[in-house]
């Protein structure tokens, strides 16, 4: 659906698309899914779309919000809270759930059920599970919403680290050595469990990084320098999904693609880089977004490097079934080789993110850039295709 098809009457002029942006939800990202809702309502033009703010909240309440982006930023180090900006502290948003209808309602308690009237697409900047896992993308594809972003397939690889892996190995990409602690085993067998873990880092050396399996902003990673850290770091993984996936550390440079859909196919942008923070063990979750430790964009590769990491992004891109837009991450090792970290269907996306700056290296501005995915989005079809 394009912008074009939009439905008017012949006495009217042509409609704006509306486009309801959602954020928060109720994973441990809840808040930096705010900071990239506030960048995303900045910059949608408004003489082009008539725009909709829909917060979920920490608990998974669907509520109207306030369209006001500078609520949305991190301010003393701490991040923003969609309670904080729900126009009532009751009342709730639903989406239709007939595919021949696009009405959002708006209800309380005790009062008629308000129509908001028809979406024609969601742009959703949700992080980490219960919205960039697939499980809002199956629930707009039973709507009949077009949306911004991978379909609930690639979302849910996107998600899961382990899966993500196994089927970038499938299509020949290279991946580094990793073992994965299910929920059942840690139950059923805990020292069988911590003992892969040991033999990982006797193969492999230390340190290692344990981090929750489907979580994303680098919360919930620890690096570990040697067993006596361990147990904390499961722990501390655990806090946010019971399933835990431990990485050995690969030496080398860590490189940064961006890959977005254009009408003729995925094209990469621009590498960065993302060199040692200093004030960090590593590229974790304050050094990201409090710290704001920046990037080298484009990244100093040689024009050889520069090609072979766009191919595999977008050979990444291709092998997850993505659609939209997606971030690639890898190591380029000490020895030339590129390997593929993760991939994330819906990166980090304020201004200073390291997705928009690749491609405004690129020659593509951020508002331009979220016109080129609300654009795509219409463009496409929910069900099958």
């Amino acid at each position: 659906m394009s912008t074009e098809n939009l439905p008017q009457s012949p006495d009217q002029p042509p409609r704006k698309p509306r486009v309801a942006v959602v954020f928060g939800g109720r994973s441990s990202e809840h808040g930096i899914s705010m900071v990239t809702a506030g960048a995303v309502l900045r910059a949608i033009d408004r003489t082009r779309y008539d725009v909709l703010p829909i917060g979920i909240t920490r608990g998974g309440r669907w509520v109207l919000t306030a369209d006001d982006p500078e609520r949305m930023a991190i301010t003393e180090r701490r991040t923003p809270d969609v309670e904080d900006l729900a126009e009532s502290s009751e009342g709730g948003v639903v989406l239709p759930v007939d595919p021949a209808s696009r009405e959002v309602v708006y209800s309380e308690p005790g009062s008629v059920p308000k129509a908001l009237g028809d979406v024609d697409v969601v742009f959703p900047v949700l992080h980490g599970p219960y919205g960039e896992d697939g499980t809002l993308q199956g629930l707009l594809e039973l709507s009949g919403v077009p949306y911004v972003g991978s379909g609930v397939l690639a979302s849910a690889v996107g998600q899961d680290k382990e899966y993500m892996k196994r089927v970038f190995t499938s299509f020949g990409l290279k991946v580094g050595p990793y073992v994965v602690i299910r929920p059942r085993e840690w139950e059923q067998d805990e020292s069988a469990a911590r003992k892969k873990i040991v033999d990982l880092a006797g193969e492999h050396g230390w340190p290692l990084f344990v981090k929750p399996a489907r979580a994303g902003s680098s919360i919930g990673i620890t690096k570990v320098e040697d067993l006596s850290g361990l147990d904390e770091a499961i722990i501390q993984a655990q806090r946010h999904d019971p399933k835990i996936l431990v990485e050995a550390t690969l030496r080398g440079r860590e490189i940064e693609c961006g890959v977005l859909e254009f009408e003729d196919g995925p094209r990469a942008s621009a590498p960065a880089e993302i060199p040692p923070p200093d004030a960090h063990a590593y590229y974790d979750f304050e050094a990201k977004y409090i710290d704001s430790t920046p990037g080298i964009v484009p990244a100093p590769l040689t024009p050889e490097e520069t090609a072979e990491v766009q191919r595999l992004a977008v050979d990444a891109f291709e092998a997850a079934s993505c659609e939209g837009l997606v971030r690639a991450d890898f190591f380029l090792t000490e020895d030339g080789e590129f390997v593929i970290n993760e991939i994330n269907t819906m990166p980090g996306f304020t201004p200073i993110s390291m997705y928009p700056q690749m491609w405004q290296a690129s020659g593509i501005s951020y508002p331009d850039l979220v016109d080129r995915l609300i654009q795509a989005a219409l463009r496409r079809s929910t069900g099958l295709r």
